[in-house]
């Protein structure tokens, strides 16, 4: 999972055991790819924890970046501050069908729904992959949705594969990334935050990468402009309530920064947070205790936020392979790059 030059002096803070987002407990990542005749395309699935969501949301916060997307589950997110469902990530046409799962889903654990019981929110967010994936083909349905969601555990693939199958970032293939960050607190106490990213944007001549800027290949076409979207999922262990973590979710637009994006006009980008701290069941009394984060303590959440997301990225360009589109455009290898050791090295 790991890179494998060496960032010791530019990232502050120690990773997880494994450096994804499964290394806050209780949480799970599944993919599934679909490919062949144009189409390269996926979904990744991810799970705040592994009982029922819709009798025990999580606590969460959301900051859209940018709006240039179609996601579904955004509004009602933004209003209560909770998340109820696994959350889907796949291209742009595949929302419809990855919502519909989720709700089957969770009508199947809970029969009611919609009827003596409130309805289920769905979150499902996307990238457009239309640059290597066929997307005109509809090629995610419900039982690609399903496939990821009985494939979550706490290990997974990064790079081309599940939602980041045919995604592209900054000219090179890539899309699905993850790290993870530990923090320490003055009392002693620790906790866990992860991030993972559906990456699909960036231009290749502003490629930054640990600060250096990375040439662009002379011999490719991919300095297209900074367009095509990012999903950011964060999740920690930390007790924080929803404006915290709207705050945190926040910082992620630094990360982009640091890595040479302007954020452009055409690039959806979106992030949202949530902890497995706190989560209290639907069938609960009217009032409950809930522990909060000090907020003098959030700057070192801001900290391990940027730098989770930055390297959650990177490894999604580390680990993508080439992919040659149905049209024949070929999205190249970062990995490959001729001046990739000398730069990082």
């Amino acid at each position: 999972m790991r890179h494998s030059f060496d960032c010791a002096t530019w990232w502050t803070l120690p990773t997880g055991a494994d450096n994804t987002i499964c290394d806050v407990p209780g949480v799970q990542v599944g993919n599934t790819d679909v490919r062949g005749e144009g189409r390269c395309t996926g979904v990744t699935a991810v799970m705040p924890h592994g009982g029922d969501m819709f009798r025990q949301p999580v606590t969460a916060g959301l900051s859209v970046i940018n709006g240039f997307g179609k996601s579904v589950g955004l509004v009602q997110l933004a209003e209560l501050g909770e998340i109820e469902t696994p959350i889907l990530l796949t291209n742009t046409f595949g929302v419809g069908p990855c919502s519909t799962a989720l709700i089957r889903r969770a009508v199947a654990s809970n029969p009611e729904i919609g009827r003596s019981l409130c309805t289920v929110n769905p979150l499902s967010l996307e990238c457009n992959d239309g640059k290597v994936n066929d997307i005109q083909a509809l090629a995610i349905g419900e039982a690609q949705a399903e496939a990821a969601l009985n494939a979550c555990g706490t290990r997974f693939a990064q790079g081309t594969v599940g939602a980041g199958s045919g995604m592209k970032t900054f000219g090179y293939a890539g899309g699905l990334g993850s790290a993870s960050r530990q923090v320490r607190l003055a009392s002693g106490a620790g906790f866990s935050l992860g991030a993972l990213v559906l990456s699909n944007f960036g231009q290749q001549s502003a490629l930054r990468v640990l600060g250096r800027q990375l040439p662009p290949l002379a011999e490719q076409c991919n300095d297209d402009p900074d367009r095509g979207s990012i999903i950011i999922v964060l999740a920690t262990d930390a007790p924080m309530g929803s404006r915290q973590l709207t705050r945190m979710a926040r910082r992620s637009s630094a990360a982009l920064g640091r890595l040479g994006s302007h954020i452009g006009h055409q690039s959806g980008d979106i992030a949202l947070a949530f902890t497995t701290a706190n989560s209290v069941s639907r069938d609960s009394a009217d009032i409950h205790d809930a522990k909060r984060l000090d907020e003098r303590c959030m700057d070192a959440f801001f900290v391990a936020t940027v730098e989770a997301v930055e390297e959650a990225i990177l490894n999604a360009l580390w680990h993508g392979v080439p992919q040659q589109g149905y049209d024949g455009t070929m999205l190249p290898s970062f990995r490959d790059h001729a001046c990739l050791s000398c730069e990082l090295r």
